[in-house]
């Protein structure tokens, strides 16, 4: 999830549940590995194992020296873009967009998976893919790509419900996983519209999944993962987040992003950050709008502090919001999100 899943994000649902992060996606065009962007996304300072990194682009040769440039910056597991429906991303046939050039998406495969069989760890770095369930519904080839992946050494495929054409409209659909996870001996991930205990419990029974990716429920809400986790392992409801740990993990939470992108380009890319965890509860769009005039790191942890205190007034536990972060349809098609 390009522009969401950086290392502070991904350390904060580490901390919440998550078993399993994985990077924004970095470019295998060389001459950009220098750019901030993408060396801000290659930093893995203090991150826990296994460092997942996903990779995208259209030129075989091109994607295997990216998984070997990543591979020596930390990466434990390389994962290839065969998912973003983005149409920046899909314009330059990259993305989803490889599912209609089927004899191109398996060279990249193959190209990748020896590459990272020689890397010099042990048993080699392992190679994962995410894509969708086709280009459109009448193009939904899932099935048939996810046989040739297996046999090309793919360790773990995960599948979005959606086909390229949908974004993120629509519902997800179920079936081709479960199509998918029949025919493979690899785990398959399920991934699309997870955004409850219950959704997850109903997708991993439908589909025979051996896990759930969860992407846009988790904007705002990163304690989503310990949720579905107790309520997998227990069959009952965690507590909701009292009001001060909300305020302490965000806050926490936004410390780490200021590190990684200094104060200014930090301040202005934590308000969607913000956004997103205030949003649907009381009073939370007049912050969102307060908060967006305030033009330093400082203003911008008080505010919230403030705001979270004075929420904690009349509320003990984070009341149910009456919105999700993942309506935002908009947003999400430019950050490739799950």
């Amino acid at each position: 999830m390009a522009g969401v899943t950086d290392r502070p994000f991904r350390q904060l649902c580490r901390r919440l549940g998550a078993g399993y992060a994985v990077s924004e996606m970095v470019t295998s065009r060389k001459e950009l590995w220098g750019s901030l962007k993408t060396s801000r996304r290659a930093d893995h300072s203090g991150e826990p194992g296994p460092i997942a990194v996903q990779i995208a682009g259209t030129d075989a040769a091109m994607m295997a020296e990216a998984a070997a440039y990543n591979i020596d910056r930390g990466a434990q597991i390389i994962d290839i873009n065969m998912g973003c429906p983005a149409k920046k991303v899909c314009n330059k046939w990259a993305g989803s967009a490889l599912m209609r050039n089927e004899a191109l998406a398996l060279e990249i495969v193959e190209a990748v998976v020896a590459v990272c069989a020689k890397s010099g760890v042990t048993g080699g770095v392992p190679v994962t893919l995410k894509m969708r369930t086709g280009w459109s519904a009448d193009e939904r080839n899932a099935l048939r790509l996810a046989r040739l992946f297996e046999s090309a050494g793919i360790a773990m495929l995960t599948i979005h419900g959606r086909t390229r054409e949908q974004g993120y409209k629509g519902l997800a659909e179920y079936d081709t996983i479960a199509a998918v996870k029949t025919a493979l001996t690899i785990p398959v991930v399920a991934n699309g519209d997870i955004d409850s205990p219950e959704k997850a419990r109903d997708v991993l029974a439908y589909t025979g999944a051996n896990a759930l990716m969860i992407g846009r429920a988790a904007q705002g809400r990163p304690w989503i993962f310990r949720e579905v986790a107790h309520f997998l392992a227990t069959g009952e409801h965690l507590a909701a987040p009292t009001v001060l740990e909300a305020r302490d993990w965000l806050t926490e939470h936004l410390h780490d992003h200021y590190g990684l992108y200094g104060a200014l380009s930090g301040m202005r890319s934590a308000r969607k950050h913000i956004g997103w965890a205030v949003r649907g509860l009381p009073g939370g769009e007049a912050f969102r709008q307060h908060m967006n005039t305030l033009e330093s790191c400082d203003l911008q942890l008080q505010a919230l502090r403030d705001w979270f205190d004075e929420l904690g007034q009349t509320h003990d536990r984070l009341p149910p919001t009456v919105a999700a972060a993942n309506d935002e349809d908009a947003q999400a098609d430019e950050a490739c999100a799950a």
